[in-house]
This record gives C-alpha cells, structure tokens and sequence, in this order.
C-alpha cells in the first residue's frame, strides 16, 4: 500500500475533527498534527457547526453518531460552506444506508471505528474519482454480519420482534447479539 506523502495535503491543511468521544478526539489529534494538518477539534454538533460556519476547513474527520445530534449535520453546513472541502464520515455504528446518505450528501468517504489515522489520511487524500487503498485492518466477517444486523434493526425502528422476522432469525437470539458488543 503506497502511503500518501505530507505535500499532498497542499496549502490549506485546516482539519476539522468532531467526536464526542474525548480520548479518540485527542489522539486522533495528535495523529493528523504529526501528519501535518492544522487540527482544530469539535465535541458535539452544535460546535462542529459553529466552526464549520466560522472557519471551514479544507479537510474535515466527522462521527456519525453525537451526543447532541447527527454527524451529516455537520457534514452538509461544511459542503455548503466549502464545496471544496473533503470530509470522512467516522462511525462505531456502520450501515450501509448511513454510508450512501453520507456519501449522497457529500462525503469524500466514510469509515468504522476504530479506524486508523493512516486510513483516514488516505481517505481524506484520495484524488477525486480515485478509491483510497483497502484498510490495513478490514472488518472480519463477524463484524460484517453484526453491521448487518444493525442496519435491518435500525431500518425496523429498534423493533426486535420485526427484525426477528425479516432476518429468520429466533427473537430471544436476536436479543443476545444485540445486547453484545461489536466485534472487532
């Protein structure tokens, strides 16, 4: 895999990163300034839209799901404001139908968490038209099939007995892998 060299950042490296989670925020920060972006970060969606209001950057890493709303918020006032700029969609919850939507909106990708900073440079780097390199660490097949089950369960409006039924599935197992975690 050809990693992506810091000159093709170019002259505006401004980074806008929005997520709620405060640990992966900061090293996810520290991670972009060694790579050579000017990151400025954002905990929530009403913060996130106030900077890309304000300041929109050149580059943009947005979470899907916040505390205070929904990432595509986020994501849209920054396409409105800079047609330009390149966004990546992070999300611990990846569906396909969240993909299109943010893609459909103006996404220059999307990825699921946990993904790596190196990832996100390729993906936020990528030439237009051009598809970024496959992940170093793609989603095993139980995390594909959670991801899954996760989309059909939102699609039924968290309604487990309807998503029982749509995916031929016992209700009570059902209920165990969504009480679970995701795997990795």
């Amino acid at each position: 895999m050809s990693e992506i060299k810091l000159k093709d950042i170019g002259p505006d490296k401004s980074l806008l990163l929005v997520d709620d989670d405060e640990p992966f925020l900061k090293r996810l920060a520290k991670a972009m300034e060694k790579r050579g972006f000017d990151v400025e970060t954002a905990g929530s969606v009403v913060a996130g839209s106030a900077i890309a209001t304000a300041r929109p950057p050149a580059y943009a890493v947005v979470d899907l799901r916040l505390e205070d709303g929904n990432g595509l918020d986020v994501v849209e006032i920054l396409q409105n404001k800079r047609e330009d700029c390149r966004v990546v969609v992070l999300t611990g919850y990846g569906a396909i139908a969240t993909a299109v939507a943010a893609v459909k909106i103006g996404a220059t990708d999307y990825l699921s968490k946990p993904a790596d900073a190196q990832d996100i440079v390729n993906a936020l780097l990528s030439a237009e038209g051009e598809l970024p390199p496959p992940p170093e660490n793609p989603m095993s097949a139980d995390r594909v099939r959670w991801e899954h089950i996760q989309r059909v369960y939102e699609l039924c409006d968290r309604n487990v007995s309807e998503t029982a039924r749509r995916l031929n599935m016992h209700r009570r197992t059902l209920q165990r892998i969504l009480a679970k975690r995701s795997p990795r």
